[in-house]
Parts: C-alpha cells; structure tokens; sequence
C-alpha cells in the first residue's frame, strides 16, 4: 500500500513539477518550484528512514535549508529525488497496483462464496479466470478453491512485491559509487582526527584523575608509612594510628583506581557482558525503561564499550532533560555489526550541536566508522538510532 501511495504521489508529482518548471520562462516558477522540491526532500527522507529501517541501517542525513532555484539545481541529492520520483511513477504505481489487487483479491473471493445469490443468474460473479459462481455448489467448491489459491498467492507474492517496492526506492534514491566514496573518504578524516583528539583527552583526563586522585593518596600513605617507621623505635604506641590512616589511605587509592579503570572499560561488560550491563543501566535509570538485547555473536571489546557508553549517556539525558515517563532501549546484531535504537516519550526537540551528550557519542561511534542519527521533533518523541560496524 505504501508503494502505492508513492506511486500515486508520484504521478501527482512529477507533471506538476514539469509544469512549474516551464513557468520559469515567465519568471513565476523561480518561486514555485523551490517549495514543491523541498516537500519532495521530505517525502524522499521518510523513505531513505523505511529503508533503513527494513535493512538494519542508518538513513542518510540531508540537511534541508530553504533554498532558491539556483541553489537547488546544483544539488545532486536533488537530481536523485527526482529520479526517484521518476521511477516511482511508473514502477511504483504498477506494483503498488499489483501489491494491492493480490491483497484484495482472496477477500472478494471470500465474499464472493457467501454473496454469490445478489447477481443476476445470466451474469453471475466471476473472481478468478472469469469461472462463475452461480449456485451454493460452484460457491463451496469452486469458490473455496479460488479462495485458497488467492490467499496463497497473496502470501507468497506479497512480500515478493514489498522487497521490489523497496529496491526501487533504494535503486532511485541511493547515492553513487564514487559518491559514496568521497563521502567514506571524507567520514575517515574527519573520525581520525576525532578518533586522535578523544584518545588524547582521555589520556588527559586518566592522567588528572591519577595525579589529582590516586597518586595523592599514595603520596600520603608513603608518608604516614614513614612516620610510622620512625615512630617504632621513639613511640610505639603511635605507631598503630598511623598504621591504620595508612591502611585507610591504601583503600582510597584502590577506590580511585577502580574508578580511573572503570572510565577505560566498563567491569561490567567483562562480568555481565553487554546485555547485563544494558539491563543495569537501564534499572539504574530514573525513567521506566524497556530493555530488548538480541545478540547472536560476541562483539569486538572496543563495540561493546562505544554501544555501553551510547546506552550510558541516551539514559543519562532522558533522567535528566527529556521529561519522559518511559523509555525504550533495543540492541541487535545486524548482517555486519550492531545497531541501538533508544526512545523516550518526552518533550522533545534535541539539538546535537547544545551540548546534550550527543557530540560524544557521536565521536565514539565514528572513531569505530559507526553512524549516529537523531530524530527529535518539538514535542516528542526523541528517537536516538546508532550503528556500529564489527569487520
């Protein structure tokens, strides 16, 4: 039905957009064009989030300003919206047509068993290689066949023609090789030089966390052990206060190191692996939150920290900004690495570039070439998609 309805939009579209083109000889369309082009974009973008859906991936963000005309031919994701467009009103209209007729046909072919007798006897109903059905016994033999084999095709066809509903939208709408690989090219520099800049903060900040933490701790308890030895042979009774801030101070230098450790790789990954320690973020959170882990293969170390962080931090805002009452966290293996959906029922309107955490984890995820998508509209829902490859 959403092929068809495509389709349909489509051959509404396309000579719409033909026409409004034409009037830029008179000067009118330089006007009328942009905002036909730009509700276009948007029907392409609810079609690129389907079809990453439908394969496990992340959709491709297009950044949609208003634009004049100009602007507008310049720009090869609009060329590809309208090829799109183009094959949609063709090939989409025929199999949104095909997808629905073998939908509808076994209910005729049902109804047409019970509701035989309302047509003339000299032209009676005929649903399937023009046999007629005139009479209760044609109706529980022949139409109970002709049901059968209607909803058996129905079952067998209609996925078929789903999967070529959605190659011909991938087909229209993805991005060329050598695009895609400029892009790729592009992506790698930029996650190198995030991947060199995160690994040196957090060499900065295990570094302050040691000298400002545990090498204090240290420090103080090489003292107190000093004082004691010097106060073994002068004061013997000294000697067991001291000893015993020095057996305090020996514990908070561990607390410490436990801690800087944790910050590097969460323990409890290694105890509980991914799942438990997702469900463990999860109860710690404030917010009611559905945990769902589907993994059918152990990930790489380095994923399972950046999906942990990701979980960690999405949770951390919901309890904190979002003013939700439930949330929702998924992990699943996909065909080449692992992807996260998290979703709340809050307020709404997150803007990665304000300084809600999504920065950082975006940084996590492209320094391991993961992908991360934000769809947060004003008023709710906020829904964080993340994907992560494991070659």
């Amino acid at each position: 039905m959403r092929t068809l309805a495509l389709g349909l939009y489509a051959i509404l579209a396309l000579p719409l957009l033909v026409y409004t083109a034409v009037t830029c000889l008179v000067g009118i369309g330089f006007v009328l064009v942009p905002p036909q082009l730009w509700v276009l974009g948007r029907v392409a973008d609810a079609e690129r989030r389907r079809i990453a859906r439908r394969r496990g991936t992340i959709a491709e963000t297009v950044d949609r300003p208003f634009r004049w005309l100009p602007a507008l031919v310049t720009d090869p994701t609009v060329w590809r919206e309208l090829r799109w467009v183009a094959f949609l009103a063709v090939g989409g209209t025929v199999l949104g047509a095909l997808g629905t007729g073998v939908a509808v046909l076994p209910l005729l072919a049902f109804a047409a068993i019970w509701l035989w007798w309302l047509f003339p006897a000299d032209d009676p109903i005929r649903i399937v290689a023009n046999i007629p059905i005139a009479g209760w016994p044609s109706a529980l033999t022949i139409g109970v066949a002709q049901c059968a084999i209607t909803a058996a095709v129905a079952v067998a066809a209609g996925p078929a023609l789903g999967r070529a509903g959605l190659w011909l939208s991938n087909a229209g709408l993805r991005v060329s090789a050598k695009k895609r690989l400029t892009q790729q090219v592009a992506a790698l520099r930029r996650t190198r030089s995030g991947a060199v800049d995160a690994h040196t903060a957090d060499l900065r900040r295990i570094e302050r966390d040691l000298h400002d933490g545990t090498q204090a701790h240290l420090v103080a308890l090489a003292l107190r052990l000093g004082l004691a030895s010097r106060a073994l042979d002068r004061d013997p009774s000294a000697v067991g206060p001291l000893l015993e801030e020095a057996r305090a101070g020996a514990e908070a230098a561990m607390s410490d190191l436990r801690t800087v450790l944790r910050t590097t790789y969460p323990p409890i990954l290694a105890d509980q692996g991914l799942d438990g320690a997702v469900a463990a973020v999860a109860a710690r959170c404030t917010v009611p939150t559905a945990v769902r882990v589907e993994l059918d293969r152990e990930l790489p170390a380095a994923v399972e920290a950046a999906v942990y962080f990701v979980v960690t931090e999405a949770l951390t805002n919901i309890a904190r900004h979002a003013g939700a009452t439930s949330a929702a966290v998924e992990v699943r293996t996909t065909a080449d690495g692992v992807a996260v959906e998290i979703r709340d029922n809050g307020r709404g309107g997150v803007d990665p570039a304000r300084g809600t955490g999504v920065a950082g984890m975006l940084r996590r995820l492209e320094a391991l070439d993961g992908v991360l998508t934000v769809d947060s509209p004003p008023g709710g829902p906020t829904v964080l998609r993340a994907v992560c490859p494991c070659g």
